[in-house]
């Protein structure tokens, strides 16, 4: 049954080729690669394929009131994409989540935004991050911390929230030598976590998720080909495929298809740091059309290239 599923899948995929839309800038000359202050900490961004906050309120949060312009479907929900929710070191979570935290943002000279976090009493590290347009429809990011203490496999959980009509999700996972784009059924469980290899999944399982409010009882699922998940609109076919690269990334994370978070995650760094060491982790948003499977491989090999 398994194999009938997955086959149909890729049968289903290869049907259509993806479609980035990197041409497709607004013709009315708006699209522009890069963010504009619209107030205190607040910015504003339009491509001429997407449109939209970042950190809405001067609130520490990511992407919010996203619209694709081609189909005019908003694509986020709730707190937005790519944010920085959880943070955590071995058996220890940070408050309760990092968008609640105090936070500055500059627009840098490039367009491009950093955000800064300082350390605190309770949180021994300091965290940036820096959005920028790659595309019209690619957003890239870079997390650093600097750890102020001693730090046991810190993690920051990258979060993202989507509009009704997300309801399909799939992890490029691996087995026996196998690499295929696993769907997020239901009969798995609620909360599916796809890690990189069995450390991944002892940091998953340290204790990190058991602390109120919202612990999660994460389901492990097959390893990671490649820190790269789809969430999919089936309506229009419209789809955001998020990635990282492996080093920077130990797991790929979601509920089920259908649930109502309609979200997706990434666990970056998952490192030991010592007191006064950096580190960063990236990650990538592509938003698009008909998903290809050599497409989507086609995306994420040129996404390597351009990390080196």
């Amino acid at each position: 049954m398994r194999a009938r599923v997955l086959i149909t899948l890729v049968v289903a995929l290869l049907t259509h080729g993806f479609s980035p839309i990197h041409a497709q800038v607004n013709p009315s000359g708006s699209g522009k690669l890069a963010f504009t202050a619209s107030g205190t900490n607040e910015f504003a961004f339009d491509t001429g394929v997407l449109k939209g906050k970042l950190r809405a309120d001067g609130k520490s949060r990511g992407l919010s009131s996203v619209v694709h312009q081609p189909t005019g479907m908003t694509l986020d929900s709730s707190v937005g994409l790519f944010g920085h929710y959880r943070v955590f070191t071995a058996n220890k979570r940070y408050g309760s989540a990092a968008w609640d935290w105090p936070s500055e943002a500059r627009l840098r000279p490039d367009g491009s935004v950093e955000v800064h976090w300082p350390s605190a009493e309770d949180r021994p590290f300091e965290l940036r991050a820096v959005y920028r347009w790659a595309a019209p429809d690619t957003l890239d990011l870079e997390t650093s911390v600097q750890a102020k203490t001693n730090l046991v496999k810190f993690e920051s959980f990258l979060a993202s929230y989507f509009a009704a009509g997300f309801t399909n999700a799939s992890v490029y996972a691996l087995s026996n030598s196998q690499q295929w784009l696993e769907p997020a059924d239901k009969s798995f469980g609620v909360w599916q976590a796809f890690p990189r290899d069995d450390q991944a999944v002892s940091i998953i399982q340290d204790g990190r998720w058991t602390f109120l409010p919202s612990p999660v009882d994460w389901v492990i699922r097959p390893h990671l080909a490649r820190p790269l998940g789809i969430r999919r609109c089936p309506s229009n076919d419209l789809q955001a495929v998020i990635m990282s690269h492996s080093p920077d990334c130990f797991a790929g994370l979601t509920p089920f298809s259908a649930e109502p978070h309609r979200s997706m995650y990434l666990s970056l760094f998952g490192n030991d740091l010592k007191a006064g060491e950096s580190a960063r982790a990236r990650a990538r948003l592509v938003i698009g059309t008909n998903p290809a499977v050599e497409a989507i491989d086609r995306l994420y090999a040129d996404y390597l290239r351009q990390r080196r």
